[in-house]
């Protein structure tokens, strides 16, 4: 367990949640439809409000995989933090996509409080939200069976 997450569950900022897995369909419906959305934002040009879809998408396609825990998040950084120790240093989850993930929250943070967004950088949100949420949605299906 990582330092960080450790210190997340010691601030209440990770906690158990026992409505986690009934909520994780939800969840990952939700990051379905803000990826739909981010997708058709892009294509009118508004790479600002794309990002901060895309962003979304991501944190809860995360959401879920913390829901399947029965676990629940009062932080970004701390959902972050938990992807981490949950999924990545069990090998369930490529880091790639956790820094993905915290490279979306940043990106998501200068478009919504600097006004500083690309086309670029947006696109790359895109593809990762996507393998985020297929990553997710196969985590969850693969401990229902």
């Amino acid at each position: 367990m990582s330092n960080e997450y450790e210190d997340c569950l010691k601030r209440g900022k990770i906690k158990s949640f026992s409505r986690g897995q009934a909520l994780v369909g939800k969840e990952l419906e939700t990051a379905k439809a803000d990826l739909k959305r981010a997708r058709c934002t892009f294509e009118e040009g508004d790479y600002k409000w794309a990002t901060i879809q895309a962003y979304y998408s991501m944190f809860h396609s995360a959401r879920g995989l913390l829901y399947d825990k029965n676990l629940r998040e009062h932080s970004h950084y701390c959902l972050i933090a938990a992807m981490r120790s949950l999924y990545c240093e069990k090998k369930l989850l490529p880091v790639s996509l956790v820094e993905a993930l915290q490279q979306a929250k940043r990106l998501r943070e200068d478009a919504d409080y600097y006004d500083r967004w690309s086309e670029t950088g947006c696109r790359r949100l895109l593809n990762a939200a996507e393998e985020l949420l297929a990553a997710a949605c196969e985590i969850t299906d693969k401990r229902k069976t």
